[in-house]
C-alpha cells in the first residue's frame, strides 16, 4: 500500500467498491489467512458473505455466531475496508473494558490481523469517563491520604498538569486506569471521575486525561473502540453538547459494529438515565442566585432549593438496600410525588424566568448556557417520573451525598430515533443473540424493525472436548468446601463465576481462612487486564470473577475448568423489577431468558481453541433445579452429568 489508510486492494474508476471487497474478502479467507496457519472455516466464509450484503445495503444485521468461527476478524475486515472507503473511522462498542483490550492487547485479533494480512491498522480506545483519573478528585486527596497507591498515582501524574504556564503543543494523553494496575476497583473509585462532576465548569478541564485522550482518538482513521456505556452516552449528550458549542463525544462514523450487541438493551438504559445528585441543583441554584437576576427568580430559586431538600430527606427515609446492586428501592408515596410535581412546575417557571434574566445581559451567556441545560435536564427527568409506568428509578448514596436516578423503561423509541434510523451499517456480532433462532426479542428491544439475521454454530468438537456437572446446594458451607475439591482436584487452572460480588466476597471469606496450594485472583484487587494476564501467566493459578461471564478469553491449560457458583438470574433491582412487572410470566419472560443467555456466555470462556478441553460445574438450588433443569439442559452444548 502506498500510504496507511489506503485500501488494501484496488479499485478502478470503472469498478464496483463492493464486487472489489468481495474478491479481496474471498482471497483473505481462502488464501491468505490459511497460507498464516489458520484454518479455512466455513462457518467464517457464510458470515463474511451475509456481512458483504448488509454493509452492501447499509442494513442492520444480527450475525450470531459461536465460539470458534471467527467472527471478529470478519467484521473487522468489513469495517476497516469499509471506514477507508467511506472516510470515516468504523466504531467497535464493546460489552465492556475486558472485551476491548481482547481486540487490543499484544497477539490480540487487531494485531494477528495486521501480522497475516500486511496491513497498518489505526486503532484508538474512546474510553468511559470513570476510566479516566480525575485530578480534582485527586490533588486535595493526595494532600491528606497516606494509601500510597494514591500518591504512587499522583506521583505519575505529567507535569504540565500542574503547570498553567506550559504549551498546549507539549500536553500528552494521560490518566488511563490501565496506566495504573495496582489500584484496587474499590480505591479508583475515590480518585476516578464520577457522574458528579461538574466538567463544564472544571478549572482542570483542559488539562484532564479524559479531555486529552478525548482529542487523540477524534482523528483515528479505521477504527474507534468504546464500550456500548461509552456509546450509549455519546448518543444521549450528542445535541446537548452540540447547544453547549462542545464537540459530541464520538466523531460520525461509517459504521457501527456492536461486540456482544445482546447487552446494548442495559447499557442503553444506563446511558439514558437523569441523575439528580441533591449537591448539583443546590450548587446550579446558589450560583444562579449570586448573578445580579430579578427579584421574581429569587423567590422561586429559594422555593425550589426548600423543596428539594425536603424531598431528598423523604425519599431517603424510604430507601431500602437490595442485595447484589448498589441501587437502594425507593417507595414513591402521595407526599413525594405532590413534592415532584411542586417541583416540575417551579423549575419550568425558573426557566421562563431564565429567559428574561438573559436578556438583561447581566448573567455571561456560558453561565445561562450552563443553568438552562441544567433546569431542562431536571425538568424532563421529572416528567419521566410523574408519569405512570415510564419510567424506572432508585437511589445512590455515598459517604457525602445521594443521587436520584430515573431511568425510561422503555429505551426503544430513543433507540429508533437517535440511533438505527442512520442509514448505515450496523452489525451485532455474539454467540448469543436469539432465542432459539428468532432474534425478534431483541430488536424489539433495540427499536429495530429491520434486519437481516444469520446464525452459525461453533465448530468445536464439545462431545469429546466438555464434560458439564450438575450439582445441588444443600447448604453454602458444603458448597464451598466442594468448589475447593474440585478446584483441589483440577489442580487450578480454573475460573469461578459468582452472580454478584457479594456472593464472591462471602466465597472470599470462607476461601481466605483455607490454604491453597496456588494463586488465587479476585476481580477488584487491581486493573482487570492484569488480573487477567496474572491469570493466564500463572497457569495454576483460580480467577474469581462476577463480571467475566463474557468477554474473557484464555485458551490453553490456564483455564481448563469453570465453576458456575449459582445460576446467574437479574438482580432484584429496580430496573428489572421493572421488567418484571410489566411481564405476565415474569420468571419465564425475564428471569430465564437473561439466566439462560449468562449461563451461555459463561460456558463459552472454557474452549477457545481446538486444542483446548475441560469441564464445567454448575450449581443451583433444589427448586431452580426443579423450575430449571430443562430449559438448562436445553442450551448446553453437551449432556450434563448429575
Amino acid at each position: 500500500m502506498s500510504r496507511d489508510n489506503a485500501l488494501p486492494f484496488s479499485v478502478a474508476k470503472t469498478e464496483n467498491f463492493f464486487d472489489r471487497l468481495g474478491d479481496y474478502v474471498g482471497d483473505v479467507f481462502y488464501d491468505l489467512l490459511p497460507e498464516q496457519g489458520y484454518e479455512l472455516r466455513d462457518e467464517q466464509i457464510y458470515m463474511a458473505f451475509q456481512l458483504e450484503q448488509a454493509f452492501k445495503k447499509k442494513n442492520t444485521i444480527f450475525a450470531e455466531a459461536g465460539v470458534g468461527t471467527g467472527k471478529t476478524f470478519v467484521y473487522l475486515l468489513y469495517a476497516i475496508c469499509y471506514a477507508r472507503h467511506r472516510g470515516k473511522p468504523a466504531i467497535i462498542s464493546c460489552a465492556d473494558e475486558t472485551l476491548i483490550e481482547q481486540l487490543v492487547k499484544k497477539g490480540g485479533d487487531i494485531e494477528k490481523l495486521e501480522e497475516a494480512l500486511g496491513l497498518k491498522i489505526d486503532v484508538r480506545l474512546a474510553k468511559s469517563r470513570e476510566q479516566y483519573v480525575c485530578i480534582k478528585k485527586l490533588d486535595p486527596l493526595a494532600n491528606k491520604t497516606k494509601d500510597e497507591s494514591i500518591l504512587k498515582v499522583h506521583d505519575q501524574i505529567p507535569d504540565f498538569v500542574f503547570d498553567s504556564s506550559s504549551s498546549m503543543k507539549s500536553f500528552e494523553p494521560y490518566g488511563d486506569r490501565k496506566e495504573y494496575p495496582w489500584v484496587s476497583d474499590e480505591t479508583w473509585e475515590k480518585i476516578a471521575w464520577d457522574p458528579l462532576q461538574q466538567c463544564s465548569t472544571c478549572e482542570w478541564r483542559h488539562r484532564s486525561g479524559q479531555t486529552l485522550n478525548r482529542e487523540y482518538y477524534r482523528h483515528a482513521s479505521d477504527l474507534i473502540i468504546c464500550s456500548h456505556d461509552f456509546y450509549m452516552e455519546h448518543v444521549w449528550t450528542k445535541e446537548s453538547r452540540k447547544r453547549e458549542g462542545q464537540l459530541p463525544l464520538l466523531p460520525e462514523p461509517s459504521c457501527v459494529v456492536f461486540d456482544e450487541g445482546h447487552l446494548l438493551e442495559f447499557a442503553a438504559q444506563k446511558g439514558l438515565t437523569y441523575r439528580f445528585n441533591f449537591e448539583s441543583l443546590q450548587k446550579v441554584l446558589t450560583g444562579y442566585m449570586g448573578q445580579d437576576v430579578r427579584e421574581e427568580s429569587l423567590y422561586l430559586i429559594e422555593d425550589i432549593i426548600v423543596l428539594h431538600e425536603e424531598w431528598f430527606g423523604l425519599l431517603g427515609k424510604t430507601a431500602t438496600a437490595v442485595e447484589g446492586s448498589n441501587r437502594l428501592e425507593i417507595y414513591l408515596s402521595e407526599n413525594i410525588m405532590d413534592i415532584a410535581e411542586s417541583l416540575y412546575d417551579k423549575v419550568n417557571q425558573l426557566l421562563e424566568e431564565l429567559v428574561f434574566d438573559s436578556e438583561l445581559f447581566t448573567i455571561e451567556e456560558y453561565h445561562v448556557k450552563i443553568i438552562e441545560e441544567y433546569l431542562e435536564f431536571f425538568s424532563y427527568g421529572l416528567s419521566i417520573l410523574l408519569k405512570d409506568n415510564e419510567g424506572i428509578y432508585w437511589l445512590e448514596e455515598n459517604d457525602t451525598t445521594s443521587s436520584l436516578v430515573i431511568m425510561p423503561r422503555l429505551v426503544e423509541e430513543v433507540l429508533k430515533k437517535e440511533v438505527f434510523s442512520q442509514k448505515m451499517p450496523f452489525v451485532f456480532s455474539s454467540a448469543t443473540l436469539s432465542q432459539n433462532g428468532d432474534f425478534s426479542y431483541l430488536a424489539s428491544s433495540l427499536g429495530i424493525t429491520s434486519y437481516d439475521a444469520c446464525s452459525v454454530e461453533s465448530p468445536f468438537d464439545y462431545e469429546n472436548k466438555m464434560e458439564i456437572y450438575g450439582h445441588t446446594e444443600s447448604n453454602q458451607k458444603e458448597k464451598w468446601e466442594i468448589i475447593s475439591q474440585q478446584l483441589m482436584d483440577n489442580e487450578g487452572e480454573g475460573l469461578v463465576l459468582f452472580s454478584s460480588a457479594e456472593e464472591m466476597q462471602l466465597f472470599r471469606k470462607w476461601a481466605d481462612d483455607q490454604t491453597w496450594p496456588f494463586q488465587m485472583l479476585y476481580e477488584g484487587d487491581q486493573e482487570i487486564s492484569t488480573t487477567v494476564k496474572e491469570f493466564q501467566m500463572d497457569q495454576s493459578s483460580v480467577l474469581c470473577s462476577y463480571n467475566l461471564w463474557e468477554g474473557l478469553d484464555v485458551p490453553g491449560e490456564a483455564l481448563t475448568t469453570v465453576i458456575i457458583s449459582s445460576l446467574p438470574f437479574p438482580p432484584k433491582d429496580p430496573v428489572f423489577q421493572a421488567k418484571r412487572k410489566h411481564s405476565t410470566q415474569p420468571e419465564k419472560e425475564v428471569d430465564a431468558p437473561y439466566m439462560v443467555l449468562r449461563m451461555r456466555q459463561g460456558i463459552g470462556r472454557l474452549i477457545r481453541t481446538n486444542e483446548d478441553f475441560g469441564s464445567i460445574h454448575v450449581w443451583m438450588t433444589a427448586g431452580e433445579k426443579e423450575l430449571h433443569q430443562q430449559t438448562i439442559e436445553k442450551v448446553m452444548p453437551v449432556n450434563v452429568i448429575w
